[in-house]
């Protein structure tokens, strides 16, 4: 054999053992038509309900529909690159975003990547946007409370963690303001917040990211943005996104609250994704399965016993009424998923009650059980008084004469509505919100004019917070004879300088 053959099947026989066989099987579709951000897709007969897609300008979709010939794929971001006959790659894996602590602090759009300029986040795992929420054996009673800092929610309809309470009211009666309230009592509470805007102005966001930055309340806030600018897709996502990250902190047995402000836009972009898939409509032109599209995410909401990881996950959904029904499709779909409403209604608000809660249809299913020993002592009769004030007071409108009882009840009721009133962004300590609520009932504002109460309020609370924390400490700790007649000497001395002042 010549020395060039040899040589000749050398080289081959290197080439052969350098050789590396590096297959890779891709399932490859073909766009058949793009409109409004949904993509009909064909070929790709294996894929899953939930799987995602890549197309060729590196966006990724959501595959929604499944039927015999195509797929309907909802993409995520600007589709304007994508045209008929691009391929269509599929990824074999579920939607997942990027979690980490270092999220706290940040606004993120709904697949949670930082839109603030702030600089990128190195995430430190994903989690999916879909999961199956704990079954009853994980999950522990709600008797946490979860202190919102307004009076006549702390005191009438009380929130415990791991719950789910609804605030609903027609536009522009203060439900994003009462949530915002919550998250800035959180700054002592061990709370980390979350929130969601859904189809909302940008501007408005940038007003709120600026009040929770002036309290210090972005330290443990995320805010995720889903504006009204955006697709339907990205604020369908953008609540499943938020959740996840919940869960994420959950899983560090950590307490959460997540606002979804506000799941009737929700509904809303999942009733466009849906008519555009191509899905029947129902009811409003929703599909069969919105119920199933709200319940799926706020079941996700628990307080986890120790055994399945501790922590906890309190939503406060924001449904939007027309005109006050509050029967209406949407809203009584989430009414029955939630464990109990806050209602704010217009006339109230428009009479200058605010918060403009109707506690006539404001309930808490967990009651109670959501309060400090104090709270639960002091406000047990003040929903019930409050309700038949309502009453009362449209009553005594057609009424000339009124017997004593009655005129004590208005005169007592629109006192304690008078306390009641706070101011925007301005939470009351819990203590303090029990002695006021405690002096009210034992008569001490009966002798102020009902616009006196406002400032009887002011001063006391500031008199209370500056000269007699350890009271406050004792309040929020428990309820005693002993400590009752603690208190009635703090007010007695406080109401004898207060005269003097006033008169």
């Amino acid at each position: 054999m010549s020395s060039s053959v040899e040589t000749t099947i050398k080289e081959l026989q290197s080439k052969i053992a350098a050789f590396d066989v590096n297959s890779q099987v891709e399932q490859i579709g073909v766009v058949e038509q793009i409109s409004d951000g949904i993509a009909t897709v064909s070929g790709l007969r294996s894929v899953a309900y939930g799987e995602l897609v890549e197309f060729p300008d590196g966006q990724r979709g959501l595959v929604q529909n499944l039927s015999e010939h195509n797929i309907g794929v909802v993409v995520f971001g600007p589709f304007k690159n994508i045209k008929e006959g691009d391929k269509v790659t599929r990824v074999g894996e579920v939607l997942a975003v990027p979690v980490s602590n270092k999220m706290l602090g940040r606004v993120l759009n709904p697949l949670l990547q930082p839109i603030d300029e702030k600089g990128s986040i190195t995430e430190e795992d994903r989690y999916p946007v879909e999961k199956i929420a704990p079954g009853v054996m994980e999950r522990e009673p709600v008797n946490q409370p979860l202190q919102t800092g307004i009076k006549a929610i702390d005191t009438m309809v009380p929130i415990g963690r791991g719950q789910r309470e609804l605030i609903i009211g027609d536009r522009q009666t203060g439900k994003t303001t009462v949530a915002i309230d919550t998250i800035l009592n959180q700054h002592d509470q061990d709370v980390l917040c979350i929130y969601v805007a859904i189809g909302q102005k940008r501007s408005k966001v940038s007003r709120i990211v600026g009040e929770l930055e002036k309290a210090g309340a972005m330290s443990y806030t995320t805010v995720v943005l889903a504006g009204a600018s955006d697709g339907a897709a990205y604020q369908y996502l953008a609540p499943y996104s938020a959740t996840a990250l919940a869960e994420y902190f959950m899983d560090q047995k950590k307490d959460v609250l997540v606002i979804y402000d506000d799941l009737s836009k929700h509904a809303v972009a999942y009733r466009e994704m849906s008519l555009l898939l191509r899905r029947p409509p129902g009811r409003e032109a929703y599909p069969g399965d919105v119920f199933y599209l709200h319940s799926r995410l706020l079941e996700r909401s628990a307080r986890r016993n120790d055994e399945s990881g501790g922590g906890s996950i309190t939503s406060l959904p924001i449904i939007e009424t027309q005109a006050g029904d509050i029967s209406a499709y949407i809203p009584t779909n989430v009414i029955s998923i939630t464990d109990g409403q806050i209602y704010l209604q217009s006339g109230l608000f428009n009479k200058g009650v605010r918060p403009a809660i109707d506690v006539g249809n404001s309930v808490s299913r967990v009651g109670g059980a959501a309060q400090i020993k104090s709270m639960k002592k002091v406000a047990g009769k003040l929903r019930t008084q409050l309700a038949q004030y309502r009453e009362l007071e449209a009553f005594s409108q057609f009424a000339s004469d009124l017997d004593a009882d009655t005129r004590s009840q208005l005169d007592r009721g629109a006192r304690l509505t008078q306390l009641l009133i706070q101011p925007p962004y301005a939470p009351v300590q819990t203590g303090v919100q029990a002695i006021l609520v405690w002096a009210a009932n034992q008569g001490y504002v009966d002798s102020l004019s009902v616009p006196e109460v406002t400032h009887w309020e002011k001063t006391i609370s500031e008199y209370l917070v500056s000269n007699h924390p350890e009271l406050l400490q004792k309040v929020e700790a428990g309820w005693s004879d002993e400590l009752i007649v603690e208190v009635k000497n703090v007010i007695d001395d406080y109401m004898a300088t207060y005269k003097t002042t006033e008169k």
